[in-house]
């Protein structure tokens, strides 16, 4: 059986649409259900669930929250419950794939970042995030870790809703042109957890989002290039955030090519996302 963490977030909820189309069954826990930082409600669950795959996407992402108000919280989420997860799929035996970011480097290299590459996380959501990598790496027998960055999708908040909402009340807007990614659709990331876990891939650390980069700008760019908005490019130091931001975190993909997974480029994949929005 499967088990979901997170189930009503994002990708949670993204995660749960396609298991749901390709009739895999699974058991959904969000944080009503299943409270990652009570290690005893994860231990009833898996009892009574028994799983032998759990994908954890249950994270505290407020990233610039985390910095202050919200430290607290990503702390207890992100590493403490990730611990409770981890220890109890250990002793049932059974395989985490856990949800990591971008936000693990410091975004100072210029080339593509590997999966070997040294984390240097700077801001706090990163920081949490990358000891909840090591906490699965040093407990868990049997586990993925897949990087992401740039997040967008059908559910819950994100930069492509974000735009849109703004674009209907303003005729031009202001967007950083000095941060390099890779945006990530989240029904290509739920096809990759699944498309790993179904051909029993080597265990290990991934890198997943959608092909070729770009900056914020040039995505904001993309997403309204059929509205009269004009977008003015800016650099980051005239939008400050509590929270730092890498400026270059372009990972590479080769290993998750590698194992013969199909990545659509990020234009690709928004405009598909964009087409199905029309629809709703």
């Amino acid at each position: 059986m499967i088990l979901i963490t997170g189930a009503n977030g994002q990708l949670g909820t993204e995660l749960r649409k396609f298991l749901d189309e390709k009739e895999i069954t699974y058991v959904a826990t969000d944080s009503s259900e299943m409270d990652i930082t009570d290690k005893t409600q994860i231990r009833t669950i898996f009892e009574e669930v028994k799983p032998e795959l759990v994908y954890h996407c249950a994270a505290y992402t407020a990233v610039d929250k985390a910095e202050d108000e919200g430290k607290g919280l990503s702390e207890q989420i992100n590493i403490e419950g990730t611990r409770n997860l981890a220890e109890v799929a250990e002793e049932a035996g059974t395989t985490v794939v856990y949800i990591s970011t971008d936000y693990v480097f410091d975004g100072t290299k210029e080339e593509e970042y590997t999966v070997d590459d040294l984390a240097n996380p700077k801001n706090e959501y990163g920081r949490t995030k990358y000891l909840g990598e090591k906490i699965i790496q040093s407990i868990c027998s049997n586990y993925y870790i897949i990087r992401t960055s740039w997040v967008f999708g059908e559910f819950g908040h994100n930069f492509v809703y974000t735009m849109r909402a703004l674009a209907k009340t303003h005729s031009s807007l202001t967007v950083v042109n000095d941060q390099y990614g890779r945006p990530t659709w989240t029904r290509t990331l739920a096809e990759f957890m699944v498309h790993l876990t179904s051909m029993q891939a080597e265990y290990g650390i991934y890198h997943l989002s959608n092909d070729n980069s770009c900056t914020w700008y040039e995505f904001a760019k993309e997403i309204l290039k059929d509205s009269d908005v004009e977008i003015l490019p800016v650099n980051s130091d005239q939008y400050p955030q509590k929270a730092y931001r890498p400026k270059h975190s372009i990972m590479d993909l080769s290993k998750a090519k590698a194992t013969g997974f199909q990545i659509p480029t990020w234009q690709e994949s928004l405009s598909q996302f964009l087409s199905s929005l029309r629809k709703l």
